[in-house]
């Protein structure tokens, strides 16, 4: 008998033994009593920003934005200052000092004096000598009138024959060894009319022209252009800008300019218009196209200024955070502002002279804003 109660005690106790390990685990569920494990809650993180509303006196809740860290605000300030803009360009020779060098008759090239293009040439420097069957008629006529008018004095015609070489482009000092040495040399010569590089030659030795030829084209460039590409929203400022300087890549020199033209038509495929200035280029260091930087201001005058990074652009508009009377609360305002230089914003609307605004920190700020529906 003593025998077959051992094995079962065992067995009652090590179902016992089960049993309370079960309810240990909080899955007993025998009786009333229901005995469950207590799980730990995850300790709970405070947000950087937490939202505020505050009643007005007028009843009407404003929402602001709290930081539970340190912020740098700056004031809103006053600051004599110009308006400044930056825009790019190239430079083109003055159509004005382009001078084309036409023969007013038909000959051959004899002799080229300058045979290469962009040589720089002097006024009155020999360019060809040039033989024309029509010139060199006009000039016989010349010297047969001056022997014929010893013999019987006729002034008139004398004066004739000449203006005739002179409409022919001959010029004077020719006309005058006509007259002083009573011989006619066969071949014209063919002057630099102006000071400047040869940018076009249409003629060799040996070839032909006629009077609608150009032979030459001089160009002076001790003035010079610079073209200036503009877009659309920058010709509402371009009135207020009156000192305009140039830089050239490369050239520690900066240039004086002044605005001369703003062409009257945009480019359709680039949507930019074209403003002209010009420089004067004593020391022919600009050259035509060369890549220009225009760099233009106002006149000098008292603006509301905060810092560019005090502004974030959302949603086509711009907004600033302003310090409310609650340490540590910043309310979202929508500002006007204009960019006047890589470091400032003019304020146009929306803050007033010693107001504080954050300086940085703007993205968190507004990723805290973003996630809670400020604005």
């Amino acid at each position: 008998m003593f025998k077959i109660l051992i094995p079962t005690l065992i067995v009652l106790l090590s179902f016992s033994s089960a049993e309370e390990m079960k309810c240990e685990s909080g899955k007993c569920s025998s009786g009333n009593t229901t005995v469950s494990k207590k799980v730990p809650q995850k300790p709970i993180q405070t947000s950087f920003a937490v939202l505020a509303q505050e009643k007005q006196s007028h009843g009407v809740s404003k929402i602001t934005v709290k930081q539970l860290f340190n912020v740098r605000t700056t004031k809103v300030h006053k600051e004599e200052i110009a308006q400044k803009q930056t825009n790019y360009g190239h430079i083109v020779a003055e159509e004005a000092r382009k001078v084309d060098v036409v023969a007013w008759y038909s000959g051959f090239v004899e002799k080229l004096y300058v045979n290469t293009l962009y040589q720089f040439v002097k006024e009155g420097q020999i360019l060809a000598k040039v033989y024309s069957p029509e010139v060199y008629k006009a000039k016989q006529d010349y010297l047969n009138t001056i022997k014929f008018n010893k013999q019987r004095p006729s002034a008139s015609m004398v004066k004739s024959s000449r203006i005739k070489l002179e409409l022919l482009n001959v010029c004077d000092k020719e006309i005058e060894d006509i007259e002083k040495y009573r011989r006619v040399d066969k071949l014209t010569t063919v002057f630099a009319t102006s000071d400047g590089w040869i940018f076009e030659k249409n003629i060799n030795e040996g070839s032909s022209f006629n009077s609608k030829n150009k032979l030459f084209q001089i160009v002076d460039l001790t003035h010079v252009w610079m073209e200036v590409k503009l877009y659309q929203n920058d010709l509402e400022k371009l009135e207020s800008l009156k000192e305009f300087s140039v830089k050239i890549k490369g050239f520690k020199q900066t240039f004086q300019a002044k605005k001369v033209l703003l062409y009257p038509m945009l480019n359709p495929t680039e949507a930019t218009a074209t403003l002209r200035l010009s420089i004067e280029n004593p020391y022919g260091i600009l050259k035509p196209g060369m890549y220009a930087t225009m760099h233009a201001s106002a006149q000098t005058r008292s603006r509301l200024l905060i810092p560019r990074t005090a502004t974030i652009r959302k949603e086509g508009k711009w907004y600033a955070f302003l310090a409310t009377e609650f340490k540590g609360e910043y309310e979202p305002i929508v500002i006007d502002v204009r960019p006047m230089n890589a470091h400032k914003y003019e304020v146009l609307s929306g803050l007033t002279e010693g107001e504080s605004v954050v300086e940085n920190a703007l993205f968190m700020m507004d990723s805290d804003a973003q996630i809670n529906s400020v604005y």
